[in-house]
Formats: C-alpha cells, sequence, structure tokens
C-alpha cells in the first residue's frame, strides 16, 4: 500500500491517521503492518525515528474486538519514559472509541495500579517489571491475550529485562503472536525469540540512519593530558543550551558528574542505578533546565527523550559503535543546530575510522587559549605514517631483489612480481606483529 487511503481500516483508525496527518506510510510501516493485520509474528530490525512506534499500534487498533473486555494486546518497553510516549500515541488514537487502555510503569504506587484493573483493559502498556509484578498479583490477567510486543528488545535484554517479560509471556496463550522491535538483534537475545516465535518474518530496515544536516561533528584528541582534563577544558569553551555526556557505564557516569561538580560544573546525571524516585526528580530538574550539563549512560541515548539538547560529548567512545548514531540523534532535532563532540586517545584510532564508514565526517579540533579551534586533519599524520611504512617495505624489496646478470625477455615483470610478493610478506609480518602487541 502506498497510502493510509489504500487501507481498509475502521473508520475511527482512518480518521485517527487523518488527525495525525499521516498520508503515506513509512518502509517499516508497509512491511510490518500487513503482517499485524494477518496475525504473522515478525521481528522488526529498525532505528528509532523510522515510524516503529505506529507500525504496531495502527494494525494492533484495527484487530482489537470492542465487545470484548478482556486483554486482547500487551506492548512492553524498556523505561518508563518510553512506555509513556508509546501510551500518549495510543491515547491520541482512541479518542472516539470504546477502547480500554492502562500504562503500567515502575515508580509508581503499585496498589493503585491494581486497584485499576477491576475491570480488564483491552491494551496494556507498561514496562516488564510492572506487568510482571501485577501479573504475579494476579490482577492483570494476560492469558487472554494474542499479541505481544517487545519495543527496544536489545535495551531490554541490556537492562536485565528479558526475564521479566518471559514470566509473564509464558502465562499466554499458545496461539501467541510476538512482534520484537530492536535496533540490533544480539546472538545473546536469540534464545528467547526462539522459545516464542517460529519462524518468524524478519524486517530488517538496513538504511543508515540519517544524520541530521544541521549537526557538526568535533573530534578532539586527549594528547598528553587525561580524559578529565580535556573533558574540563571542552566544558569550558562551550556554552551550551543543554549538553549530554556520554559514558558507557553507571560507575563511570557518577566519577564524571562527581569530578564536574567538584569543579564547579553543576551536573546531573541519569543512568539504570538511579531509583524511581530520584530519576523522576532528576528528569523534572532537567525539564526546568536547572542543569546546563547532564552525565548519560546509553539509557538516554534510546531511552529517554530529553528535549532541548544543543551538545553531545563523547566522553567516551561506545561498546557498540551503532550507539554512536543514537548518542548524537539527541541533538539537531526539530531544525535546530546540534554539535556533537568526541574526546579520542590514540588507541581509539581503529574505532573512530569505523564511525567514519558511517558517513560521520569529523572536523579536527584542539583547546588554544580556551577556544576550540581547527587543526591538522588526524588523517594527514595516519598518511603520512602510512606512508612512511609504505617507503620501507619499498626498500626492504628492492633489498632483496636483484637485476639478474644475464636479463631475459620479461625480466623487469619478473622481478616486480617478486617485489610485490615480498611487500605483501612483509605487510603480513607487521600485521601479525601489531595484532599481537594489542
Amino acid at each position: 500500500m502506498s497510502k493510509y487511503t489504500d487501507y481498509s481500516f475502521q473508520p475511527f483508525l482512518r480518521d485517527a491517521i487523518e488527525e495525525l496527518g499521516f498520508k503515506n506510510p513509512t518502509r517499516i510501516q508497509k512491511e510490518i503492518i500487513p503482517l499485524i493485520l494477518k496475525g504473522k509474528s515478525a521481528i522488526g530490525q529498525s532505528h528509532t525515528g523510522t515510524g516503529k512506534t505506529h507500525s504496531f499500534l495502527i494494525p494492533i487498533l484495527e484487530r482489537i474486538n470492542q465487545n470484548k473486555q478482556e486483554v486482547q494486546a500487551v506492548i512492553t518497553a524498556p523505561t518508563r519514559e518510553l512506555a509513556q510516549q508509546i501510551y500518549n500515541e495510543l491515547g491520541k488514537m482512541i479518542v472516539n472509541t470504546e477502547i480500554q487502555t492502562k500504562l503500567f510503569i515502575g515508580g509508581t504506587d503499585k496498589q493503585r495500579s491494581i486497584d485499576k484493573l477491576k475491570s480488564q483493559p483491552q491494551i496494556v502498556v507498561g514496562t516488564p517489571g510492572r506487568i510482571r509484578d501485577l501479573v504475579n498479583e494476579q490482577a492483570l490477567l494476560v492469558h487472554t491475550a494474542t499479541m505481544l510486543v517487545i519495543d527496544e528488545a536489545d535495551l531490554a535484554f541490556d537492562l536485565g529485562f528479558i526475564e521479566d517479560i518471559d514470566q509473564f509471556a509464558s502465562q499466554m496463550g499458545d496461539d501467541l503472536e510476538m512482534y520484537v522491535f530492536s535496533a540490533t538483534v544480539p546472538e545473546s537475545l536469540q534464545p528467547f525469540l526462539k522459545k516464542y516465535m517460529s519462524s518468524p518474518t524478519h524486517v530488517h530496515m538496513n538504511d543508515k540512519r540519517p544524520v541530521a544536516e544541521n549537526l557538526d561533528f568535533y573530534l578532539v584528541p586527549t594528547r598528553s593530558q587525561s580524559k578529565n582534563a580535556k573533558l574540563l577544558e571542552v566544558v569550558n569553551a562551550i556554552n551550551p543550551f543543554l549538553c549530554i555526556i556520554f559514558t558507557n557505564t553507571r560507575k563511570q557516569a557518577d566519577y564524571v558528574a562527581d569530578f564536574l561538580a567538584n569543579n564547579h560544573v553543576k551536573t546531573g546525571r541519569i543512568h539504570g542505578d538511579l531509583t524511581p524516585r530520584d530519576r523522576k526528580k532528576m528528569m523534572k530538574q532537567v525539564r526546568e533546565l536547572e542543569f546546563q550539563y547532564i552525565v548519560a549512560t546509553d539509557l538516554a541515548a534510546r531511552g529517554i527523550d530529553i528535549p532541548g539538547v544543543s551538545h553531545v560529548i563523547n566522553y567516551e567512545l561506545p561498546q557498540d559503535l551503532e550507539f554512536f548514531i543514537h548518542r548524537v540523534g539527541r541533538t539537531a532535532r526539530a531544525g535546530n543546530k546540534g554539535l556533537a563532540i568526541t574526546i579520542f586517545e590514540p588507541s581509539e584510532e581503529d574505532a573512530i575510522a569505523r564511525i567514519e564508514k558511517m558517513d560521520i565526517k569529523f572536523e579536527a579540533k584542539d583547546l588554544k587559549n580556551g577556544e576550540l579551534v581547527d587543526m591538522k586533519a588526524r588523517n594527514t599524520r595516519l598518511k603520512r605514517e602510512g606512508n612512511k611504512k609504505e617507503d620501507e617495505i619499498d626498500r626492504i624489496a628492492k633489498s632483496k631483489v636483484r637485476k639478474p646478470k644475464k636479463v631475459k625477455p620479461g625480466y623487469k615483470r619478473n622481478m616486480r612480481w617478486e617485489m610485490d610478493a615480498i611487500k605483501k610478506k612483509e605487510r603480513r609480518k607487521r600485521s601479525k606483529a601489531r595484532a599481537k602487541n594489542k
């Protein structure tokens, strides 16, 4: 279907789609909507921002039986912020219907959630832990559900929520349809998928995630300084509206936030170790612009929507380089300009080169008199070093290949072949030596 008007949706759904201003389905919507309408389990692999949420909300709403007051679909998201966003989008589409929906997330009163379940909703949206708790209390009856959506499955796995999902999914019927959405599908997730999905359709949107045109990328080397010292220089050189500084671990996030606070930089922090109360308080402070800087783990790259981010600083490169795109995607939104600064050490050259293959064009910068200034591109130095190594290899090859005393036709070609073979052998030897020393 090339247009939404080509689908024969119920009138309320057609009106809702028109009200949202949707005309043409995105690529993932074109692929996923027909599968859910037919009841065929699927794995949708795509980035945030591709229209993924409506690819499952629209067909689920089309299939809900409004005359049955029982749970028919369960939608999980790994963070309460993501669950809230999905629930809000769902709410916009059921205005003129009798469809009952409920949101259940951590950090809220569990008894109040139980009280809300005197009548069962037709669609449940929530975080895995809270849904599991309500199912275990026998307050939420999921055995009637035929559709289960797991959004951001790789993030759910990283945060340890797959076991929670497994607990309540096992109480659903044998005819359960499962729809899994994830930016990546790690090998470690496969046993869970195989347990519940038999030959699912795998929809892989392998397009490179578009990077905002109005986003600049600065690459700042540590040189002889520590990362902390260089970070402080960068922080003092910029004046962001709101800046997220990314680290890889919760422990490192606390370490960097404490370091900045000790250097008189008022800094917030967002990571999975915060209690629900502290996290709610932190998000309130962030939205009220009490902080100019937030140190965060990758939870904030995909799991939390933080408006108004003008700058992103990569204190560490992500372990999964795909997350680099998620991180920088926090800024340059809604037509605004953004700046992504990456602080790197010489040992991270290979990782930087791989990021550049994602169509990221870095500008080489350094700090001078408290300002970020242009410096010679690191590629120039790398090329110079590479040329130097090639010259050495050439000298070795020439020293080992001599012109024969008696020349025969084709001797130059034979010499060239022999030199190429020696060069190849020398490069391989050096490559092995480098790998051994790493």
